[in-house]
């Protein structure tokens, strides 16, 4: 018996321990909200944990994303408990079709859920498609309510009427499972809960002696939420065009075109997370084109004006959605369009005057100058001085010596030239 001690002891230790796993959302529904509970779920079926509790505060976000987290969660192997906290937080829009997706839905006191009916970026007047939408998230809604035994028609006026319910109301009206002032109190309330998974299954929640285990964003999750953001995703684009342009105009500089070329690339990965606008993206083609005509036939500022105004216009439009956390601000906007259409205005009349300028140097630096012959020339040759240099002249047509002639022609040592009007004789 003493033998079977130590081995009991050790298995003991080495069982795995139930845990609780926990994630928190704030902030607008996208692609990588909806990537970071895939995983979360994922993590919590691995460990076999008793349930995930997603804490919830969010006004919202894209449709695309709110479905695959709505999907994620009534396909998972565990439970998800969903809180809307701290107090004053609140799951509107997409945030309540995951509050009411869950297998237990709770709510803060102080909190409030609703305003879902389907929103649309400005300039959206589609009369079918807003109805298709709207059916569809309808159909969508009562799927999850009636399988989830939640009041059907409550749940259909915050979609249809945009109602916003408060925690109390939410409970009474039987939209919610509880109210709970804190986490503690949330877990002591779970404990022992009988709880019908999505799948008719029952289930009775354990928490005691059991862990509560947060989960945090991976370093690439954050990275791209960071990136995600509308306004500093156009900061590193226009850093990125920068650094490349520096490097195409000055080749060998190195630096500025290898951090050039990665801020573009987030960039492009940050929009592409994001619904673009393709009327936004016209408007700043059309802002740069305003720019360079503004240089080629002088429009006198208006030209130039109106590719600021356009340039705003295509950055405020350039992220097409109903959410302000998801658009491009006004400040942003301002302080990116205006410093680009001057520095480009700028720069396009420098590289457009240093064409127009005679080149001076080399032999092309030769043609227009005027020279003295020192010998006479003609078809079988002679020399000139220009520049302080004798050139091997040539010329079509005899000239004495000490005549003044223009340079028409370099090639190699040699220049073809043509005598001076009423050129003097020295």
């Amino acid at each position: 018996m003493r033998y079977l001690l130590p081995v009991i002891f050790i298995l003991s230790i080495s069982l795995p321990q139930a845990e609780i796993l926990r994630v928190e959302i704030d902030g607008v529904i996208d692609p990588i909200t909806s990537e970071f509970i895939g995983t979360s779920v994922e993590e919590a079926e691995r460990v076999g944990a008793e349930f995930l509790l997603i804490r919830l505060s969010t006004p919202g976000g894209l449709g695309i994303s709110m479905q695959e987290i709505v999907q994620t969660i009534l396909n998972s192997e565990v439970p998800i408990v969903c809180y809307v906290a701290p107090k004053g937080a609140h799951a509107a829009s997409a945030g309540f079709f995951i509050l009411l997706a869950a297998d237990v839905a709770v709510m803060a006191p102080g909190t409030n859920t609703g305003a879902a009916h389907p929103v649309f970026p400005f300039g959206m007047e589609d009369k079918v498609m807003i109805e298709k939408v709207k059916n569809d998230a309808l159909a969508s809604l009562g799927s999850i309510v009636k399988q989830r035994e939640r009041n059907y028609e409550l749940a259909e006026k915050g979609l249809l009427e945009s109602a916003s319910f408060t925690a109390q109301e939410a409970l009474d009206g039987g939209l919610i499972d509880l109210i709970a002032n804190d986490e503690a109190d949330l877990l002591e309330q779970l404990e022992g809960m009988e709880i019908t998974r999505f799948t008719g299954e029952r289930q009775v929640i354990q928490i005691q002696g059991q862990a509560v285990r947060a989960i945090e964003k991976t370093f690439r999750q954050k990275i791209l939420s960071e990136i995600a953001n509308p306004n500093f995703a156009l900061i590193l684009g226009v850093f990125g065009l920068a650094g490349l342009y520096l490097e195409f105009t000055h080749p060998g500089m190195i630096v500025p075109g290898v951090v050039g070329g990665i801020c573009l690339l987030l960039a492009l990965l940050g929009f592409s997370l994001l619904p673009i606008s393709f009327i936004g993206v016209l408007l700043i083609l059309l802002a740069l084109g305003l720019f360079i005509a503004e240089v080629k036939v002088q429009g006198f500022g208006i030209l130039g004006l109106g590719g600021i105004v356009a340039m705003i216009l295509g950055i405020l439009l350039l992220v097409e959605s109903p959410y302000p956390q998801l658009r491009i601000g006004l400040g942003t906007a301002l302080a990116v369009a205006i410093p680009v259409a001057v520095l480009v205005i700028f720069l396009l009349r420098l590289v457009i005057r240093s064409h127009l300028r005679r080149v001076t140097t080399g032999e092309a630096g030769l043609i227009g100058e005027i020279g003295l012959t020192k010998t006479e020339v003609g078809p079988e040759g002679g020399t000139v001085f220009v520049c302080s240099e004798i050139w091997r002249a040539v010329s079509d047509v005899t000239i004495p010596a000490g005549s003044r002639v223009r340079i028409v022609k370099a090639k190699n040592l040699d220049v073809r030239v043509e005598p001076v009007e009423r050129s003097d004789r020295i």
